[in-house]
């Protein structure tokens, strides 16, 4: 097997490569040049290392606040796990906090695909920490990068329905679509070639793996037999749930999956949705936010095989050439889903396509609070404002975590959840947890519940504006707004720093979307349980004109009789009424 660089006929086409596509090609399966310059003495990765780098986990970035004054700590990485359905073993969480405190600023983060996320790590220390998060049973192993992402699933650790089934398809499904060469050359970087820590797959999934060399997702690599030499076109998200539980965001998914069981609690099938993403770039209207369509129900024995399948004709047909335009959600806008269907049936899945099955309404869950987990053991949900662990709260959440060995799980809503809890040790957890601030952890602030933002500034190289460190004083400020109108009913917000939909704000009731220094883009219509797109109607909103310029619009729901949403409300009045209450030009 080839691991050091492409073949000869991969060759003769290297010269027609976009610059991005070339350098995965050249890699030597996103090895070089960073494992060289792992070993040099510079602060900071070359821009070809930069880019290899994020398919390990890991982005550089420049902080902007020290920029002038530490021309060397300004540089640091942030490092992202994967934690597929969102688990955290107890001794991976005692790991992260020891790095964070010893190596990175201080801080965790959870994130809105269900991770943990470092930030503030020098260039000279990155191996030591990847190296010791894996050894502590993680990884960060495609966690970024043209290549699937954390596999989502709900977190709450249930016994009950499908939620067992769905948690083990999150893992099934993140060694299934996991790189085989890119994985040696993670080793070989991180953990100096120890194949101990290679992921070790149920035997269903190996069996499938194999048939990744059958013809039509054979990818003509030996060494990559999914992906190829050059990976993906982009990014590429999967997410499970069980039916009626939106934890999970579903339909952003490049696929999104419902399963169904058996009175039994076996896997009968899955719903399958494709086609979803939030990224997009301001004044480009090629660029936009889109939902997943239904593609049809698959029967349990042949849902592998259309993953690789679905992967495989993405792989195939993405734009390579202009990388704004690379993810499924485009290929299918442009192509249809008909073709998309016929296409992926004729020459990648030989299995069967069926009609839908039923779902039940579907709601955004968050597990807040105690909940039985099974006979004697129960969880507990956080709420965590950002993601962002810090300070108190974090150090006590670790004396827990140690003290009592509990598993951790992470939430699509930055949140987090405390699992397998012994009634006898509840009492005892319960008054630690007060003593750092969850006293009552049910019932976080109305808007603060589901309010969720990005990192923003200041190192996120993307951040156009503030996002995470001026969400608290956002929610604070309509709280009052709300209040003082004697409006009783919670709103579904988000905020980014920049178009991009880190914190998918195009699903919100009220999307902030950064379009400049304290100006954001307003878009609202989105549902409380994540179901439909909002609409853009303000492209540079003042941050200080929040207030005055949602009143109107607040009025006329609250005048409506409150029974609707506020993203309901927004749909029925239509936009050129909702424009007029804004004050926004026709």
């Amino acid at each position: 097997m080839d691991l050091d660089g492409p073949s000869p006929a991969t060759e003769s086409i290297e010269t027609a490569l976009s610059k991005a596509e070339r350098r995965k090609l050249l890699s030597g399966h996103l090895r070089e040049p960073l494992l060289t310059e792992l070993s040099n003495d510079e602060i900071r990765f070359s821009e070809d290392a930069v880019q290899l780098l994020k398919f390990h986990g890991s982005y550089q970035q420049n902080h902007r606040e020290l920029r002038k004054t530490d021309k060397v700590r300004c540089w640091q990485m942030m490092l992202r796990l994967r934690n597929p359905g969102g688990r955290v073993p107890a001794q991976l969480f005692m790991a992260l906090d020891d790095l964070s405190n010893e190596i990175g600023d201080g801080t965790l983060r959870t994130t809105t695909r269900q991770a943990f996320q470092m930030h503030g790590i020098p260039k000279a220390h990155l191996k030591h920490v990847i190296g010791t998060i894996v050894e502590n049973l993680g990884s960060t192993l495609a966690a970024c990068g043209d290549i699937n992402r954390n596999v989502m699933a709900p977190p709450a650790p249930f016994e009950k329905g499908g939620y067992p089934v769905a948690r083990q398809l999150a893992d099934e499904i993140a060694d299934l679509l996991s790189p085989e060469a890119a994985e040696g050359s993670y080793l070989d970087l991180w953990v100096d070639g120890d194949l101990s820590y290679r992921f070790k797959p149920t035997r269903p999934v190996r069996k499938a793996r194999l048939r990744q060399n059958d013809q039509g997702v054979f990818s003509n690599s030996t060494a990559e037999p999914l992906y190829g030499d050059t990976y993906l076109p982009r990014k590429f998200k999967v997410a499970v749930t069980v039916p009626g539980d939106n934890s999970v965001d579903l339909l952003t998914q490049d696929i999104g999956l419902v399963v169904f069981t058996d009175p039994s609690g076996d896997l009968r099938g899955c719903n399958v949705y494709v086609g979803g993403g939030m990224g997009r770039t301001h004044n480009q209207e090629d660029t936009f936010a889109r939902l997943a369509e239904p593609l049809g129900y698959v029967e349990a024995a042949e849902l592998f095989d259309l993953l690789q399948a679905i992967m495989a004709v993405q792989r195939d047909f993405g734009d390579r050439e202009v990388r704004k335009h690379a993810r499924l959600k485009y290929l299918i806008h442009k192509q249809g889903m008909a073709w998309f269907k016929q296409t992926l049936k004729s020459d990648y899945f030989k299995g069967k396509l069926k009609g839908l099955r039923n779902e039940p309404k579907a709601k955004l869950m968050d597990y807040l609070g105690w909940h039985r987990q099974r006979a004697g053991h129960w969880f507990v949900g956080l709420p965590l404002t950002c993601g962002r662990l810090q300070g108190e709260m974090k150090a006590g959440l670790r004396r827990i975590v140690e003290t009592y060995q509990l598993e951790i799980r992470l939430t699509a809503n930055q949140d987090l959840l405390l699992c397998n809890i012994g009634t006898a040790q509840r009492a005892g957890i319960r008054e630690e947890l007060a003593s750092i601030g969850f006293e009552v952890p049910d019932a976080p602030a109305p808007l603060a519940r589901h309010a969720i933002a990005c990192p923003a500034l200041p190192t996120c190289g993307l951040a156009i504006t503030e996002a995470e460190r001026v969400l608290p004083s956002v929610l604070g400020r309509l709280e009052q707004q709300l209040e003082r109108l004697d409006i009783d009913k919670s709103v579904l917000i988000r905020m980014t720093g920049c178009p991009n939909g880190c914190a998918r704000p195009y699903m919100a009731e009220i999307g902030l979307v950064g379009s400049g220094v304290n100006q954001y883009q307003l878009w609202l219509g989105g549902t409380p349980n994540l179901q439909r797109l909002a609409q853009p109607f303000l492209q540079r909103m003042p941050l200080d004109d929040l207030e005055k310029t949602l009143e109107p619009l607040l009025i006329s729901w609250k005048q409506a009789g409150g029974r609707r949403s506020l993203g309901d409300h927004v749909h029925k009045l239509g936009d050129q009424a909702v424009s007029e209450l804004l004050g926004a030009p026709a």
